[in-house]
């Protein structure tokens, strides 16, 4: 087929070089002429395991292509995909005004029957929005155009985004009409090489909801596991004997319940967000989804507050080693991420920090924490350790698994460990002679 996704973020360009790795013909459209210009160069705007190749290698072969002008390409499409962003509001919810933009601008420019998918991650009822604005602008024009907007919100974890999308546990498609159903789902069907069971058709209101479930459910895991870890603390149990104790049992599993610093991303808490502000629109109070936002909250502190308990309040003198600044591993996202509210807390004190992350160290400089001057950057994890006061781990790159201890040791001041991400053994730790702390045991 011929598709055009309009928006080359994370979601659009993921979704748009996929679609071409499968012999579909793409072009993705973005408004950002250098972003464009350095695409077509090979040059890729974001860290994904695996994507650069994609991208090169479909990009030589014609069949990924990279334009600014939608109106040149529309109508060269049978479907045409909407992954702009939605930035979260000032009042919590999502901002639509890219993707409303993105439908006025096809509605002034499309001239044949075409089927239009919201791949942003939208609340309930945007779908009618887009239809609206589209229907609009060709009553403008008084031409009568036949189209479909559909939802087909994407289920991406950031990291682990090609294999998502190249091997779908599911593929949620919200559709009302019959022949747009069958179109997107010949589209999908080359994802799936055994079964169509996973690919689920449902109305389009309900297709906007599953993803804001979907994560708010992951999210929930996660803020459910970390306070059940701060109470574990209190009482002297240990957290990561009660994760192995209750993932055991086939109806929780081990998913999304390792305790640690908070969960962040650009997923998330904007999602998170904006399904309580769609509660709150629609006269309802969301209860757990509020206590999960204020549990992960205060749990980005958490680390910082040890760090506190053992050194002071004034961290003047002091200097903390950061191993990990991306909210994950396998991404530079910064977005929301624990180690920005942690280096805020200790800097603030007078903490000198010294970090290493193997992707992330640029978006920390020249974004998130470009304007923390007491932090210094280093190329590889042990630098960052010299004549540093502790070793704070925060993102669990594979790197970080298995160091040289004894070479930690020997570089820092102390052996003092705070890991926010659970990654050794208590015991072993204190074997080897180190003051280790982590989250959810004394």
């Amino acid at each position: 087929m011929n598709l055009t996704v309009i928006g080359t973020g994370y979601v659009g360009l993921v979704s748009g070089t996929c679609f071409a790795e499968m012999g579909n013909t793409v072009t993705c459209i973005d408004v950002d002429t250098q972003k464009i210009e350095n695409l077509r160069k090979g040059i890729i705007p974001i860290y994904e395991p695996g994507l650069e190749a994609m991208v090169k290698r479909n990009f030589e072969n014609k069949s990924l292509r990279f334009d600014t002008q939608l109106s040149e390409n529309l109508n060269k499409c049978d479907i045409a995909f909407i992954a702009v962003g939605t930035p979260m509001g000032e009042d919590g919810s999502a901002d639509l005004q890219y993707v409303l933009q993105v439908a006025q601008e096809i509605g002034r420019h499309m001239e044949h029957s075409l089927i239009v998918v919201d791949k942003s991650t939208v609340p309930v009822g945007t779908a009618d929005k887009v239809r609206e604005a589209i229907q609009k602008e060709l009553e403008k024009r008084r031409v009568e155009i036949d189209f479909d907007v559909v939802s087909n919100p994407e289920f991406l974890k950031e990291g682990d985004a090609i294999n998502d999308f190249m091997k779908p546990d599911r593929v949620v498609i919200g559709c009302d009409n019959d022949a747009a159903k069958e179109r997107m789902r010949a589209l999908y069907s080359p994802f799936f090489r055994s079964s169509m069971d996973r690919l689920i058709t449902m109305d389009v209101r309900s297709a906007e909801m599953t993803k804001y479930v979907a994560n708010a459910m992951l999210a929930t895991k996660i803020s459910f596991m970390n306070e059940i870890a701060n109470i574990c603390e209190l009482v002297g149990a240990d957290v990561n004997k009660v994760r192995i104790g209750i993932g055991s049992d086939s109806r929780i599993g081990y998913s999304f319940i390792y305790p640690g610093s908070g969960y962040g991303g650009s997923c998330f808490p904007k999602d998170v967000k904006a399904l309580k502000k769609t509660a709150e629109e629609n006269g309802y109070f969301a209860r757990l989804i509020t206590s999960v936002e204020e549990v992960n909250d205060a749990q980005k502190l958490v680390i910082a507050n040890k760090v506190i308990q053992r050194f002071g309040e004034d961290l003047d003198g002091k200097t903390l080693a950061v191993w990990g600044l991306a909210f994950k591993p396998e991404t530079d996202d910064m977005r929301e991420a624990p180690a920005i509210y942690i280096i805020k807390e200790l800097t603030k004190r007078g903490a000198q920090i010294q970090a290493y992350d193997p992707k992330a160290m640029e978006e920390a400089q020249h974004f998130y924490l470009k304007d923390i001057k007491n932090v210094t950057y280093f190329k590889s994890k042990y630098e960052t350790l010299n004549d540093a006061d502790a070793m704070i781990l925060l993102t669990e790159w594979k790197e970080f698994r298995s160091p040289d201890f004894e070479e930690i040791k020997k570089q820092l001041k102390q052996p003092v460990i705070f890991d926010g991400r659970n990654q050794y053994n208590h015991e072993r730790m204190h074997q080897q002679g180190f003051e280790y702390y982590q989250i959810g045991k004394k």
